[in-house]
């Protein structure tokens, strides 16, 4: 299988980089994958490929290199994600925001557990340099997590879980004694709100302290879902939109806000290309707008 090849063939890059490491990994394997998703799943492949673009840019706000050796190794019509150069900072320059937040937490923790939910094919344990004392967990549903194995090189302290975010029996198989950060990038609009906020509630109560970590759309997101193309083409629907922090402090017993910020004001969003900032101050101007997507961070 690929998936043995890699492994073998990572022990040759132990001295360049993790992530370039496993795209040198990648890149040596010639076979490709064919995948065959719907549904919410399959939104993942746009996010992918999106960072598969902005890789090959002159000035790339993530830099992912080994998104850009993933989809070289899947069979699929990327035409299908309505993801061009042109539109991929609207998925990087989130990513690279909870990059951001996420080394935040991980300089002042240097052993604490990690838990990707609904990671689709991020390579953020990769792109992270968590070092050893961290336990990292990718969680998402069984089909994207034997891709995840077949497509991503294995490495130390670093665990794929195959389960539904709500199912509870995954936090079982997760260690549980150390400060954990929880990221949860592009899920909660996927949930519904009692699922989410259980989701958010069973964290808090099962480890000891750390961080949540999510984006969000406002309602009026979740109302004009149909204008946006990756989730209309994949046949997904969008359940929960959280408006304010006080949603979440609200329903959640024990969290403490820590950031809550529009995309347009995060730091990763600066240096994207004039259209998008003008696009961004004109929909500043309008509260509900300017929030329609979300960044939150709380402490528990």
């Amino acid at each position: 299988m690929s998936t043995l090849f890699v492994e073998r063939h990572a022990v040759q890059c132990s001295a360049a980089s993790e992530l370039d490491c496993a795209a040198v990994s990648l890149a040596s394997v010639s076979e490709k994958l064919h995948v065959d998703l719907s549904g919410a799943p399959q939104t993942m492949l746009a996010t992918l490929y999106a960072k598969a673009l902005d890789a090959d840019l002159a000035k790339p706000i993530l830099g992912d290199r080994l998104a850009k050796e993933i989809v070289d190794r899947i069979d699929y019509d990327w035409s299908e994600t309505s993801i061009t150069k042109a539109n991929s900072p609207s998925v990087t320059t989130r990513s690279a925001h909870f990059d951001n937040w996420a080394r935040q937490f991980l300089a002042v923790h240097s052993d604490a557990t990690v838990v990707h939910l609904g990671c689709g094919l991020d390579a953020r344990a990769f792109r992270l340099d968590s070092g050893p004392g961290v336990e990292w967990y990718d969680v998402d549903y069984p089909e994207v997590a034997d891709l995840r194995r077949q497509l991503f090189p294995r490495r130390d302290n670093y665990h794929v879980i195959a389960a539904s975010v709500t199912d509870p029996t995954w936090f079982s198989e997760v260690r549980s004694d150390r400060p954990t950060l929880m990221i949860a990038e592009g899920l909660t609009m996927y949930l519904t709100e009692s699922d989410g906020v259980a989701l958010l509630r069973r964290v808090v109560d099962t480890f000891p302290n750390g961080e949540l970590q999510f984006d969000a759309f406002n309602r009026l997101g979740i109302k004009s879902q149909w204008m946006n193309a990756v989730v209309r083409r994949s046949g997904s629907t969008l359940y929960w939109g959280i408006n304010r922090p006080e949603d979440i402090v609200d329903a959640v017993p024990g969290v403490r806000l820590l950031a809550w910020e529009s995309p347009f004001d995060s730091a990763s969003f600066q240096d994207v290309a004039w259209p998008y900032l003008v696009m961004a101050r004109v929909m500043s101007m309008v509260p509900a707008l300017r929030y329609m997507a979300q960044y939150h961070r709380y402490a528990f």
